[in-house]
């Protein structure tokens, strides 16, 4: 059975070098630049697959370092995979979960044979291998995989990243291999991607790229960013990175981030993002706006009949309610006032980049993200509670 992935580019904006494209998977087919809601545990926190579904979503993530952990992917596999385990029936994504291992460091030993963790549930010790990873993802049975790869922090000698990046190319080549030899257990092929790492060193990023593209994968991500540096190396970085991959494959921002971020990194030329900022920014009572972001816990939104989240926004959540009801729902403790926010920001999310796409399309791209940026103004008393 093939794993490759059709791709196909619909139309780029003259004055930066973002894109809109389309590809598909045995699930769902996915139009770029694409938001994927992280589903860390096979659930996008507080929501339901209707809910994602009503906002839009045709491919969502899940985690395999915590899936591995709890329930476990064996049991996974016998329900079916993850697909019909959390009846979600759009396009799936799982990371490595080389991210998590990694940022267990003071609690972990690494080797060229891999990673032995220690789990931060009950303290049991884990191995992760280039192998073993590519055998939990298959049993997990998402529709796109990721390779095994080391991340370095933010703060690491050079010396160090150049290792981490020659351990990543070692790595990558065994998950292929052994992504070849495998199954596809669920009756579906299961996509590959390779992670470019190197932090924010130009060379080591172009010698990962490049090695990378030899091996021909399928799509490739860029790892190794929002972990500490500033937001302007962050920016240059994924700039000259995506610039480095194949024109004919999909490029995927790992981990990031703010909308700020992902407009600017779709002007880079990226394709594919992911972030858990928005649920986790709505369990801290924080709701992106058109406007910028809106702290409900903010006294000033006590009487606030007259406005919902966003006066621009058509989800649910502002549809039909204020900010005074959503922040006493939140004031006072009540779940409800986390589901409605998460909605309104996944919501939020996906119109960014269906705009983001269509503006591509019609050639506006440049001017409406810099109109956007100029709305976007953080509530300026978000702190006042």
């Amino acid at each position: 059975m093939p794993d490759k992935l059709s791709f196909r580019l619909a139309g780029t904006d003259g004055a930066s070098a973002a894109r809109a494209a389309v590809f598909s998977t045995a699930h769902s087919t996915v139009e770029t630049p694409i938001f994927m809601p992280v589903g860390t545990q096979a659930t996008v926190k507080s929501m339901s697959p209707l809910e994602l579904r009503q906002c839009g979503c045709p491919i969502i993530l899940a985690n395999t370092y915590h899936l591995h952990l709890r329930p476990g992917e064996p049991l996974i596999r016998e329900a079916g995979g993850l697909h019909k385990f959390e009846s979600w029936n759009g396009s799936i994504l799982t990371d490595s979960g080389g991210f998590q291992v990694f940022s267990l460091r003071d609690i972990s030993k690494i080797t060229d044979d891999g990673v032995e963790f220690q789990s931060h549930i009950d303290g049991s010790r884990h191995f992760f291998s280039p192998e073993r990873v590519m055998e939990i993802q298959h049993d997990l049975g998402a529709d796109i995989i990721m390779s095994f790869d080391e991340c370095p922090p933010s703060n690491a000698d050079p010396s160090k990243v150049a290792a981490a990046v020659d351990r990543t190319l070692v790595w990558a080549a065994r998950c292929l291999e052994h992504h070849h030899k495998l199954h596809f257990f669920h009756g579906y092929p299961q996509v590959l991607f390779g992670i470019v790492q190197g932090g924010v060193i130009e060379e080591l990023r172009k010698r990962c790229a490049r090695e990378l593209e030899i091996m021909n994968f399928p799509g490739y991500a860029i790892g190794g960013l929002a972990v500490g540096e500033s937001m302007e190396k962050m920016y240059e970085t994924a700039r000259f990175t995506a610039a480095m991959l194949p024109q004919d494959k999909p490029r995927y921002l790992m981990g990031v981030g703010t909308p700020a971020d992902i407009l600017e990194c779709i002007s880079a030329g990226i394709d594919m993002f992911d972030c858990v900022l928005p649920t986790r920014n709505a369990r801290n009572g924080s709701a992106f706006t058109s406007t910028g972001k809106v702290n409900i816990r903010n006294a000033v939104y006590t009487k606030d009949f007259a406005h919902p989240l966003d006066n621009k926004c058509s989800c649910y959540a502002c549809s039909n309610f204020s900010r005074a009801y959503i922040r006493h729902l939140y004031m006072a403790g009540e779940i409800l006032a986390i589901r409605l926010m998460t909605l309104h920001n996944i919501h939020f999310y996906m119109e960014l980049v269906r705009n983001a796409r269509d503006h591509i399309l019609n050639g506006t791209f440049t001017p409406w993200k810099k109109e956007v940026l100029a709305n976007m103004k953080d509530d300026s008393s978000s702190d006042a509670v």
